[in-house]
């Protein structure tokens, strides 16, 4: 990256009435060169969500603005893209929780899906959390399921079938309704 060069911030993907909105700690560097969430060719993803039966077909992350029509949003707590979550900083969390506090209170999708226990930690303020919905903690913003899905990072040692049984859970209520 040149010098002096601030990469863009990646467009969230929003709007009322949504399903599920997906919630990233920031973007790759990957995914702010090229304007798209989960854009790293090493990120699962995209399959996790194919292969949990969320999505009908593989997506790719420059089509990440035609989940809306399924229902389903994006953002980060985080919008500055990084190398890892390690390089942001105290003040960026700060302003983002609340950033994003903001804008659950505003489109107030039925869930709120945090993609890593980290994410949900560093926005709850809650020392841990299980992974699934979060029923035994009263919601941050009002009328907002939480739900606490493992990292689609490649790096994560998770085996890959266990992460999609995690968010087959969404599909599966998504289905069954609430």
């Amino acid at each position: 990256m040149r010098e002096g060069y601030t990469m863009d911030e990646v467009p969230d993907h929003l709007d009322h009435g949504l399903q599920i909105v997906f919630i990233g700690f920031n973007p790759s560097l990957r995914s702010g060169e090229v304007g798209h969430h989960y854009a790293n060719p090493r990120n699962n993803f995209w399959r996790i969500l194919e292969r949990s039966g969320l999505t009908p077909r593989l997506y790719d992350a420059s089509e990440d603005g035609e989940l809306l029509r399924l229902g389903m949003g994006f953002t980060n707590i985080v919008a500055r893209p990084t190398r890892g979550a390690e390089d942001i900083t105290r003040q960026e969390y700060a302003e983002g929780r609340q950033i994003l506090r903001e804008k659950l209170a505003r489109y107030r999708p039925a869930i709120a899906c945090f993609v890593g226990k980290g994410v949900y930690t560093e926005f709850s303020r809650r020392p841990k959390a299980d992974w699934g919905f979060q029923d035994g903690q009263p919601p941050i913003v009002d009328g907002v399921r939480e739900f606490v899905a493992p990292s689609s990072s490649g790096l994560v040692r998770m085996p890959l079938l266990e992460i999609v049984a995690i968010y087959r859970r969404l599909y599966d209520y998504i289905q069954e309704g609430p």
